[in-house]
């Protein structure tokens, strides 16, 4: 039994501190695994495992090496920010694969991408024939950006000439899992009576919303818990 409370306290403590230097490194160490990133990522999980698991080793010794490894993850992201030619050392740069509609092979051979991969990369982007590609770039955190040919790219308002009848806006989200959001009501000057009213109009009370909207173009969007739809679409 006492393993067990002890595991329970490990597990607890590792989940703990592992929130804690997660908020530290920040959101790009998440986002965008570089190779630093990804070398931080392994090494870190291996302690945090050892931490919650292995009963043999000190709590204390693992928690200072957690912590040591933490801090030169820390100083190497500060490093980076700080020395373009250190980022690129540490981080990796990006690599063209594609150049004027030209596949790089020599290029992909270094990096061990085949072409069933790259195929895969540009259908994930909706680019099903890579004639239409006129540059492709593998990007330091392993994904890869697409510019199409000049031809193949879509047509915005500006090439037509057309102007946009309302500014775009960041949605503001005003209710979420049936609960106002206060905090967005209040910083951007919204009263609850007045969305109390909107909920009023549109015969709907608080409890019967799962989300509510100011979407970007300005419009309130309202979604029900009660979708009314007989027979819902289940992609297993």
């Amino acid at each position: 039994m006492g393993d067990f409370v002890e595991v329970i306290l490990r597990s607890t403590a590792a989940f703990a501190v592992m929130m804690v230097i997660a908020r530290i490194l920040g959101k790009p160490t998440i986002s965008q695994m570089t190779y630093h990133d990804f070398v931080a990522a392994i090494t870190l999980g291996a302690l945090t495992a050892n931490i919650t698991f292995n009963l043999k080793m000190n709590i204390w010794l693992l928690l200072t090496a957690l912590l040591t490894f933490s801090g030169i993850a820390y100083l190497l992201m500060v490093l980076a920010i700080k020395s373009r030619l250190f980022r690129k050392w540490i981080s990796g740069r990006p690599t063209m694969l594609i150049q004027e509609g030209k596949i790089l092979e020599e290029n992909m051979r270094k990096l061990k991408i085949t072409l069933d991969t790259l195929n895969q990369e540009l259908r994930e982007k909706n680019i099903f024939n890579i004639e239409e590609v006129q540059y492709a770039v593998l990007e330091q955190n392993g994904k890869i950006s697409v510019l199409r040919k000049p031809e193949f790219l879509p047509v915005i308002h500006k090439d037509l000439n057309i102007q946009s009848q309302s500014p775009q806006t960041f949605p503001i989200e005003l209710i979420m899992d049936g609960e106002i959001i206060t905090t967005n009501l209040q910083q951007n000057n919204l009263k609850k009576d007045w969305l109390m009213s909107q909920l009023k109009t549109r015969n709907l009370s608080l409890e019967k919303v799962s989300y509510a909207v100011i979407s970007s173009n300005g419009q309130l969007f309202f979604d029900r818990y009660d979708d009314k739809i007989k027979h819902p679409i289940d992609q297993e």
